[in-house]
């Protein structure tokens, strides 16, 4: 797509930038994960109202509400993209910075948790023993479920690129294979990690090496869930023939988000399941 100006229905002036409607979704959003983060709040601390436990529900009922911003948020964001032909040239470079900032924002976000994490466990309180793991905590090994598990984000990793690739090339059906097969792998993630915390030996309060290992997988989890879901979307997208090789920026946001949490989740391996647990 070239940098064809694009008119402002209203002024009539032309110009190659996308002046964004009024929407509710950004107010929406908030509202939507911060129900999620006080139900899970509420969640972890076994609250409860005139004798009515929240539980889950109250989890179950924030997370229902971000896919419910996610769905019709992104529905309007592909209307623009597809209907309206609002993204410029000038407009997805404006994209290819936020995502970027969004990315750099998330790498800090991990930092934080990896510094807890390596604060903790290179100079472990007397109260946890003097040692990493504590005493009496069985960590688990690094080259067994969690070594499968770093083999599939890596192969998704191969797959999400190949897609990329085919896209460039104008390969649609192919790009459509390479896109599902991702999302399998991703749900293949999701499902040994939801194994492999059902059979780990120490519970989320045991000590700070469970906190952190919980915070940190926990979290990274959540990201492959959202990535998962981002990808799943483009699939369907480039179904639609949605996605042109010189135009297709929906699907390169979702494959740069796709290739951090790999990247992440190396660094979890190496850190806190095999030099962790050494």
């Amino acid at each position: 797509m070239s940098d064809t100006p694009v008119y402002d229905l209203k002024s009539g002036k032309p110009h190659p930038y996308h002046l964004v409607s009024p929407s509710i979704w950004p107010m929406a959003g908030a509202f939507a994960a911060g129900l999620l983060a006080l139900g899970t709040v509420l969640f972890m601390h076994d609250f409860e109202w005139d004798g009515w436990k929240i539980g889950l529900k109250g989890v179950l009922l924030g997370f229902a509400a971000v896919l419910a911003v996610m769905w019709y948020w992104w529905r309007d964001v592909v209307k623009e993209a597809v209907v309206e032909k609002a993204h410029s040239d000038v407009v997805r470079v404006g994209f290819r910075y936020g995502m970027a900032l969004f990315i750099a924002s998330e790498v800090m976000f991990f930092v934080a948790f990896f510094w807890a994490f390596f604060a903790s466990s290179l100079n472990p309180a007397e109260v946890l023993g003097g040692t990493w793991p504590p005493v009496g905590v069985v960590g688990i090994p690094a080259f067994d479920l969690p070594l499968l598990m770093t083999m599939i984000l890596l192969l998704s990793g191969c797959t999400v690129t190949w897609a990329h690739h085919a896209i460039i090339e104008g390969h649609q059906d192919e790009a459509t294979r390479a896109l599902l097969i991702t999302v399998l792998l991703g749900v293949a993630f999701t499902c040994f990690q939801a194994y492999e915390y059902g059979h780990a030996s120490f519970p989320f309060k045991e000590s700070v090496y469970s906190s952190t290992f919980y915070m940190l997988t926990g979290f990274h989890g959540f990201h492959v869930l959202v990535g998962t879901i981002f990808l799943l979307v483009c699939y369907f997208r480039n179904k639609k023939g949605h996605f042109l090789p010189e135009s297709h920026f929906g699907f390169e946001a979702a494959a740069w988000y796709w290739h951090f949490v790999d990247v992440v989740w190396l660094f979890l391996f190496v850190a806190v399941y095999w030099w962790g647990n050494a």
